[in-house]
């Protein structure tokens, strides 16, 4: 009778010790859609102090400046590729008259910015120093016009003052604003949350409208557009059907979506950025995660009416959505950002990465002390904040070679409740190295992951991880270094396999060669 329960214990034991085992297949030889840069891109509002003390500060701050620009944000932000950047908004966007920010800065008309914290802008960053930003950055605009309170001839008007290189009114007052050759800029979005903020349309009149918009937006010799229609609010599937049903996909190149990460799932009190408990924490990353099943849902819509995926899901606007923290402008939207925020980030651009024959852009809210920021300042500080560094960890996928996968993973589980633990995403660049990102978002258990690679040969593998000693832990003013990466030795390699001890709450980048 001993024996026998020491047997089935021994049975017991083993299957807890296999369900902390994760099982990864990379079929290397199937990798063809590539995961384009875009994906990687960022988003930057009038909105707090994103642009005005972010980007675009007092002349006298004493910090590397080019005009006005802080240059080592600039410097931050190359460092991980940023591959586009989103601007004037959001919200902002479908208030913003373009011509009010060019021109004379001393003359230029003040406005309140009657979304964001009800303050006064005087319009010295516009579209001139918005492009300068870009060039510094080496990044390309993607820039949104205004259809909520514009008009067609506004919008057209912008698109001919930054594309056209002919003769004509426009590009004689760029000219005299001191640019003489055009900036060719091809991402253009067409309003932005139509369905909300950026007018409160119905999607079939809002269809109409962009048809409309979208015609007179011209394309110029060697400055073609790529238009993005203002697409669903997070679950909203009808708004994706209307579109994708009602305007041309000839007149679109892609199609925008926004989703936040609630922490609490309720808009009114969404949970703070910082002290938080293990309930809400696993809360955060099952909303994180149905990213994937929204994501997936609005491209079985878009697949019905475009098979040959001409269309492009442009994710414009994720990351988690939280409180402020306290003492801030609530129109500001300025929050802390966490281990756990870093979590989301590796978890979403590993949902987008395995999305990438239809999603090819996204942008996460927002670049500087707004949202999910990668970078707060405080006066003459800065400080990459624990999501930087994930962009930085996953820049090796960019215009990489998506490789499909199998994974099997334990749970996650909190009670009652379970979620799968690892979460990945796999890439062979032009060189033919392999690089994998996984995210164990278990807050107590290690995971070891096994990794067959198909017979494929490789000798070396390189790692870096991003993790902490708690979700909450953040980087502040007074430690920078709290949540930063290291160097990874938890990954072997033998015989066309791999082995990896991934650890609890962790971010974790591999590189084969």
């Amino acid at each position: 009778m001993k024996r026998i329960t020491i047997f089935f214990l021994a049975i017991v034991l083993f299957g807890r010790i296999n369900a902390q085992d994760s099982y990864l297949t990379l079929n290397i030889n199937d990798a063809k859609t590539t995961i384009s840069k875009h994906i990687y891109g960022h988003f930057s509002e009038h909105l707090g102090r994103c642009i005005y003390d972010g980007f675009w500060v007092d002349p006298k701050l004493n910090v590397p400046k080019k005009d006005r620009i802080r240059l080592d944000v600039v410097d931050a932000l190359k460092k991980i590729n940023i591959p586009n950047l989103r601007w004037p908004g959001g919200c902002f966007a479908d208030e913003y008259h373009w011509r009010d920010g060019i021109g004379d800065r001393s003359k230029r008309p003040k406005m309140v910015n009657t979304h964001w914290g009800g303050v006064t802008e005087d319009n010295s960053f516009g579209t001139h120093e918005f492009l300068q930003l870009c060039d510094l950055l080496g990044t390309e605009p993607y820039i949104a016009g205004n259809v909520g309170s514009g008009t067609v001839e506004e919008m057209s008007k912008w698109v001919e003052y930054l594309n056209s290189d002919g003769d004509s009114p426009m590009t004689q007052l760029r000219k005299q604003n001191g640019r003489d050759k055009p900036w060719k800029v091809s991402f253009w979005g067409v309003g932005n949350e139509s369905w909300g903020c950026g007018g409160n349309m119905t999607a079939a009149y809002y269809a109409n409208e962009y048809r409309r918009y979208a015609t007179f937006a011209r394309n110029y010799p060697s400055a073609p557009l790529k238009k993005i229609a203002g697409g669903a609010n997070s679950a909203d599937y009808n708004w994706t059907e209307v579109l994708m049903k009602n305007i041309p996909h000839n007149l679109m190149w892609g199609i925008s979506l926004h989703h936040y990460t609630i922490p609490t799932g309720i808009w009114g009190k969404k949970g703070a950025a910082t002290p938080f408990d293990e309930a809400e924490y696993f809360n955060t990353m099952k909303n994180c995660l149905f990213m994937d099943t929204l994501v997936s849902k609005h491209i079985a819509i878009m697949d019905k009416y475009d098979r040959n995926k001409r269309v492009a899901l442009v994710v414009d606007e994720w990351g988690i959505w939280t409180d402020v923290e306290p003492g801030t402008n609530p129109g500001f939207l300025y929050q802390q950002n966490s281990l756990r925020d870093a979590l989301i980030a590796g978890t979403t651009l590993n949902i987008f990465n395995n999305h990438s024959d239809r999603v090819r852009m996204a942008n996460l809210a927002q670049t500087v002390n707004v949202l999910q920021a990668i970078i707060l300042t405080k006066g003459n500080e800065m400080l990459l904040t624990p999501t930087y560094y994930v962009f930085d960890m996953y820049k090796n996928h960019m215009d990489a070679k998506w490789i499909p996968f199998t994974l099997s993973s334990p749970d996650y589980v909190n009670n009652n409740s379970k979620l799968p633990a690892i979460n990945v995403s796999a890439s062979i660049d032009s060189s033919g190295k392999v690089n994998i990102t996984l995210v164990n978002i278990d807050s107590k258990k290690d995971i070891t992951i096994h990794a067959d690679l198909n017979d494929k040969s490789f000798n070396k593998v390189s790692g870096r991880i991003l993790t902490s000693g708690s979700y909450t832990d953040i980087n502040t003013f007074e430690n920078k270094n709290k949540v930063i990466p290291a160097s990874f030795t938890g990954a072997t390699i033998s015989n066309g396999k791999i082995e990896v001890k991934i650890p609890k709450l962790s971010v974790v980048s591999l590189q084969l060669y």
